[in-house]
């Protein structure tokens, strides 16, 4: 996927402007920034939900304003920070959903839809819950789920939009190792949007943090989490340091 000299507003409030952006097969990118700064927005870009006021967005050189949402659909996936659902359907009606852009009008799930969806199940740890009700899963077990609908539509793209929020630590480590292993396993562009800087900072390939709407640093998480840029997008005093363990960069608000 590329974005080349994209600007979108709301109306006459600009929300983001001048964004070049070039995502690669099979990497893990994070995006950072305060509230207001335009991650959600540049997300929803990138699926096609809203077309930007000048500029592209394309895959596979194709402009994302040429589709319609089926065949965005077989490419790009989006795990939405809510997605609620009124209905009890069980986790196996959840990721069955994610065969929406493979189906005709009317047409059931044969061998292969059922194959794909159980794969998404196994790869996300989801089998055990398959009969249960999307209701009674955990915040951590819900999320799997929802990952595992957007790899039963066979992307080439996943979209995740503060996927660890109102989780609790283990949740958070399991849901950023999950991504990681399916973006390497699977070769899947993997976009994420956090506020949690050290997650994105230990298991995200690439960084893009974002400031007023434009692209403020972007590379390897040792070139972009610096104390510098961390402290001038955020606006708050920051000690950045190695993690111990991994080399990454590790922040500590002052």
């Amino acid at each position: 996927m590329s974005l080349h000299g994209v600007r979108f507003g709301y109306g006459p409030r600009l929300v983001l402007h001048d964004i070049d952006l070039q995502v690669h097969q099979g990497e893990l990118l994070g995006i950072l920034g305060p509230n207001g700064s335009g991650k959600s927005t540049l997300l929803n870009l990138m699926d096609g939900i809203v077309l930007p006021d000048t500029g592209e967005v394309k895959v596979n050189g194709v402009p994302l304003r040429h589709l319609d949402r089926g065949a965005v659909a077989k490419q790009i996936a989006m795990v939405s920070q809510e997605d609620h659902f009124r209905f009890p359907f069980s986790v196996m009606q959840v990721v069955l959903m994610g065969r929406f852009p493979h189906l005709k009008a009317l047409q059931f799930e044969g061998e292969r839809d059922m194959a794909v969806v159980h794969e998404a199940l196994e790869v996300t740890h989801c089998l055990e819950l398959a009969d249960r009700s999307i209701h009674e899963l955990s915040g951590g077990e819900r999320q799997r789920v929802l990952i595992a609908r957007a790899l039963a539509q066979e992307p080439a793209m996943i979209l995740l939009d503060e996927p660890t929020s109102f989780l609790d630590l283990r949740f958070k480590r399991g849901i950023f190792r999950l991504i990681e292993r399916l973006s390497s396993a699977k070769g899947l562009s993997v976009v994420v949007v956090s506020h949690d800087i050290d997650l994105v900072s230990q298991y995200c390939s690439r960084v893009l943090l974002l400031k007023n709407g434009a692209i403020f640093s972007i590379g390897g998480p040792q070139q972009v989490i610096s104390k510098s840029n961390v402290e001038a997008v955020y606006e708050c005093p920051v000690h950045v340091d190695e993690h111990p363990v991994t080399g990454k960069p590790r922040v500590t608000m002052l």
